[in-house]
């Protein structure tokens, strides 16, 4: 699976943005998509996650409440939607893909097979 983020920028503390991530090259039914954050000099941050067939999410705590995770199964897309962004949410936001979903919401990256490029998430206060 290709994976291809997009939809970052600069915004004001407050205000939202919304991320997309296109995957090609094979089908996601039955897998698990998901966005991870990195800011410089930490690991990556799990930030949330879609079971690709069922649509169930699961999010962190930091971003609960205020960032939304949602997939169109017919365009192959997954997008994620935050609202009331913080200057502690600026990062580079990478989706990935899980091929053959788990029981449980997978929250780490080993969990995940494929990686998109990442796109950069700066908050100004």
């Amino acid at each position: 699976v290709q994976l291809q983020a997009s939809g970052g920028g600069l915004v004001q503390a407050g205000g939202s943005l919304r991320l997309a991530c296109a995957a090609s090259g094979r089908t996601l039914s039955g897998g698990d998509m998901a966005w991870f954050r990195q800011a410089p000099g930490k690991e990556h941050e799990f930030v949330s996650t879609i079971k690709w067939n069922t649509g169930r999410t699961y999010y962190a705590n930091s971003v609960k409440g205020r960032f939304t995770i949602s997939r169109d199964n017919t365009r192959n897309l997954v997008y994620l939607h935050m609202n009331s962004l913080k200057p502690e949410d600026a990062a580079v936001y990478y989706c990935a893909a899980r091929i053959g979903s788990l029981s449980i919401f997978a929250t780490t990256p080993d969990l995940y097979n494929n990686w998109g490029q990442g796109t950069l998430v700066t908050v100004s206060s």
